[in-house]
């Protein structure tokens, strides 16, 4: 493990140099990893350990995503199984389901999830709230979880280019004596850049967390706030859309990306530099309360539970698919396609 100081703390990480390729190849050799669920986290994680040299299967069931595994190389009877087929043949078993997924599955799941076996998770949710979705793992497995903090698209697209996905990673239950190992060795295997240490429900907290926030939820309620205060006060749509999204997007972002806010900030105009640092306080003392009643909400279970309920009923996919064509049908979001097709790489 190797210390680094994080902002005057110091965490232990590990990195692909001290932990290489060959050597989480060397303790898994004899495994045979299954892959359950090719949706999401799916696809990214599976072709990556298998361009890495590792033995993987995937379980799906028949449908869309069956198909776009088949188009992804994996050969049915040979590396494409069903859910059951695939958990009985693998020693390391990655439940890599949606979390309603998880839920239904589980009875079928925890029959083959025999002595020896690792039980792998990228999200902590199911055990950390497993009074209410009844994920119980027997004693005499080990429970893992590697966690990229990203989409496996993400995972997918920056392993092809030589790069790293950062990673969390968590032990929960060590049957085997080998539960640390195999999760360091399944977390390079699958293209992490470095690892650090969490536990599932710090995972599961921090992020529920993070997509409710700043990551998906926050950001979407801040630029769409912006946006209609310029389209009320008579800009346009493209002075509007640009002012909000098109210049953090492509202009902004990847300078504190790169070296961080403060570099970004050197990097504009002082009119810019001291506007953002007189407002940045108003803004933090408005949002720190709507963040703190959030990580209330998501650490009682409330926001899991709001999530379960959800995505448990029959036509929870129908009514998900409506909130987000509103979101897409939204002048904003239109105001996006024909800005991106006026960006000079489309033109």
């Amino acid at each position: 493990m190797a210390k680094m100081n994080f902002g005057g703390v110091i965490e232990e990480v590990m990195t692909r140099e001290e932990f290489p390729l060959e050597k989480a190849r060397e303790i898994l050799k004899d495994e045979t990893i299954a892959v359950i669920g090719y949706g999401v986290q799916g696809p990214g994680q599976a072709c990556n350990l298998r361009d890495n040299g590792f033995n993987v299967i995937v379980g799906q069931r028949q449908g869309k995503t069956y198909e776009k595994a088949i188009n992804d190389g994996w050969v049915p009877g040979e590396t494409l199984f069903s859910i059951e087929e695939a958990a009985e043949k693998g020693t390391i078993v990655m439940c890599l389901l949606s979390d309603a997924a998880v839920m239904s599955v589980w009875p079928t799941l925890k029959q083959y999830l025999t002595a020896g076996k690792a039980l792998y998770f990228s999200h902590g949710f199911a055990i950390t709230w497993s009074d209410r979705t009844g994920c119980v793992p027997e004693k005499d497995i080990d429970v893992i979880m590697v966690a990229p903090k990203g989409s496996g698209t993400s995972l997918r697209t920056m392993f092809l280019e030589g790069r790293g996905l950062n990673s969390s990673y968590a032990v929960y239950q060590d049957a085997t004596g080998r539960a640390l190992e195999r999760t360091l060795a399944l977390g390079i295997g699958i293209g992490s850049g470095y690892l650090f240490e969490t536990t599932f429900q710090r995972e599961a907290t921090s992020d529920l967390t993070g997509e409710r926030g700043s990551l998906m939820g926050a950001i979407q309620g801040l630029l769409l706030a912006q946006y209609e205060v310029l389209r009320e006060n008579g800009h346009t749509p493209s002075e509007a859309f640009n002012e909000t999204v098109e210049e953090l997007t492509q202009s902004l972002m990847p300078l504190f990306a790169q070296k961080g806010m403060d570099w970004m900030y050197a990097n504009c105009s002082t009119t810019a530099q001291r506007g953002a640092l007189d407002w940045m306080g108003p803004f933090h003392d408005a949002c720190k309360p709507v963040v703190e009643k959030l990580y209330a909400s998501v650490k009682s279970g409330n926001e899991a539970q709001i999530s379960i309920d959800a995505n448990s009923k029959p036509d929870y996919r129908v009514g998900l698919e409506k909130e987000l064509e509103a979101l897409r049908e939204s002048e904003m979001w239109r105001t996006a396609e024909t800005v991106r097709k006026l960006r000079p790489e489309n033109n």
